[in-house]
């Protein structure tokens, strides 16, 4: 059984709740990504930062990515998998809620992220396929 632990990018580099969005475009720029885990300053997650929250919520709306924090785009409480969790349970929820990135937590600690490319490394193409096919529709 292949569990998320092993499917999952270990760099779990978060931005903080209150840094800037400016900064945290500046951090997805340099790690070559395209989406960051936010953390409280309690190092708890708060949620997911992508490029494209960015450009729709904070460019697109006209805010101003100097002043606007990533705390402030965190929504809710983030979905995510435990390390021991299996592919199965990995697939399952990426699909229920249509994310196509999961912070991978071992108790209250982020220890890594799926991305759906982690996926498609990682299991069988009909696996595969049926997760794309899913986070699709």
């Amino acid at each position: 059984m292949t569990t998320a632990r092993e499917i999952k990018t270990p760099d779990a580099t978060c931005i903080g709740a209150d840094d800037s969005i400016l900064d945290a475009a500046k951090k997805l720029t340099a790690l070559g990504v395209g989406a960051l885990p936010i953390c409280g300053s309690d190092e708890r997650l708060k949620g997911m930062l992508t490029d494209r929250d960015i450009v729709v919520k904070v460019l697109g709306a006209g805010k101003d990515p100097y002043t606007c924090t990533a705390g402030e785009l965190a929504q809710g409480e983030a979905v995510t998998i435990g390390a021991d969790d299996d592919a199965e349970d990995v697939m399952r929820t990426m699909a229920a809620h249509k994310v196509r990135r999961l912070p991978v937590i071992d108790g209250p600690t982020l220890v890594g992220v799926i991305a759906q490319a982690d996926v498609a490394r990682s299991l069988p193409d009909p696996q595969v396929g049926e997760l794309l096919k899913a986070l699709s529709s």
